[in-house]
């Protein structure tokens, strides 16, 4: 299996025709973020590889998430009758939110400043970035929990496939396109994140225990519908415009309307399958278990969406359904026909490791098998003849 080899030769003499082109409109990335990080960029060593940066970020990020699966397993620490999350760990989930958001935008930085840019930093850094939709949200959920002043874990299930679903239409958007758009929802929501955090560890998660203004909704409710407003508004309609002009002005790849729409069906399936077994299951299963029905849609997600990330690098068809996707409809057809009752959780521990095993498999070959073909190293810096 460690020789497992996932990408054909043509997908790999796709990439060594690849040129990455992407567009940034964004204020806060022109007038805040770039600015501060082409300044950071300067103190880093030029040994440095840009991918130790990537995955750093990124690692933060998993830091915040295990260090809150710890203390506060099921979203109840904010609820009235419980102690709550202790404030030092608010102050370390704004610290690694900053700067995993730092790190991930001055690795490209950092590569093109070294001249080690490749078409594997690239996918290295938005295949982490993938998998990162998942700890975006669920990380900030424990602010609120799930009592008398939270949401239902089901509602935040939406908020969490709705940021994966943006990710998505940006990739999907590249592969017709040619062109990243980057969305302005991201460098907003880290800056926003960060500063919550940190209100959270000045004012404790008591703070957020009132009703909005006029209303009868609770502050928890008005993130929720925030987030919903943000994900959507700032990427679905300039993506839809963007490939609109772009078949409009024959710029991108003019594809027919099912080739083009290919991409999105895995994703869609995904959440079908997830949302259906959330609705059927017998036992509850993601009440009883929630963080882990969230870790189990992230990491299949990635996978997904690692895969069309490298069919628009290598312009090639990218695949359409996720081989995971099959063990997966047979688990929600038995969840739905048999109603098996507490067995789905060992059910949902054993399709998770699976499911997170694969993914690394996938993610560890992919990278050697692409610095095999580059004569680079991931985590070093070759120097060029």
């Amino acid at each position: 299996m460690a020789t497992y080899r996932y990408l054909s030769p043509e997908v790999l003499s796709g990439f060594d025709r690849y040129k990455y082109s992407s567009v940034d409109t964004s204020p806060i990335s022109k007038y805040i973020t770039h600015p501060f990080w082409d300044k950071l960029v300067q103190v880093y060593p030029r040994w440095l590889a840009p991918n130790v940066l990537t995955l750093a970020g990124f690692s933060l990020l998993v830091v915040s998430f295990v260090v809150l699966t710890i203390i506060d397993p099921n979203f109840y620490a904010a609820s009235v009758d419980q102690p709550g999350v202790p404030n030092w760990v608010w102050l370390l989930c704004s610290f690694n939110v900053f700067w995993s958001h730092t790190l991930d935008g001055t690795d490209g930085k950092q590569a093109r400043r070294t001249g080690s840019s490749s078409p594997l930093g690239e996918l290295f850094d938005h295949g982490l970035d993938s998998w990162a939709t998942l700890f975006f949200p669920i990380n900030m959920y424990s602010i609120y929990g799930r009592g008398e002043f939270g949401v239902n874990v089901y509602r935040v299930y939406f908020v969490m496939i709705g940021i994966m679903f943006c990710f998505i239409l940006s990739h999907w958007e590249k592969y017709n396109t040619g062109i990243l758009f980057l969305p302005w929802g991201y460098d907003l929501s880290q800056i926003c994140m960060t500063f919550l955090f940190l209100v959270a560890y000045f004012g404790g998660h008591e703070m957020w225990r009132f009703k909005l203004p006029f209303t009868d909704r609770v502050c928890a409710e008005g993130f929720e519908l925030a987030m919903h407003l943000g994900t959507f508004l700032l990427t679905v309609p300039p993506t839809i415009w963007n490939i609109y002009v772009a078949y409009r002005d024959g710029t991108g790849k003019n594809r027919t309307l099912w080739e083009a729409t290919r991409p999105l069906v895995g994703t869609l399936v995904l959440f079908f399958l997830m949302i259906s077994w959330a609705n059927y299951s017998s036992c509850g299963v993601l009440q009883q278990q929630p963080r882990l029905f969230y870790f189990l849609t992230g990491t299949l997600f990635s996978n997904i969406a690692c895969r069309l990330i490298i069919s628009q690098m290598s312009d090639t068809r990218c695949e359409l359904l996720n081989w995971m996707l099959y063990p997966l409809s047979a688990i929600v057809t038995m969840v739905i026909l048999t109603q098996p009752g507490n067995i789905e959780v060992t059910v949902l521990w054993i399709f998770t490791i699976f499911t997170t095993v694969a993914h690394i498999h996938f993610g560890v070959c992919v990278v050697k098998e692409m610095c095999e073909h580059f004569k680079i190293s991931a985590f070093s810096i070759t120097k060029k003849k």
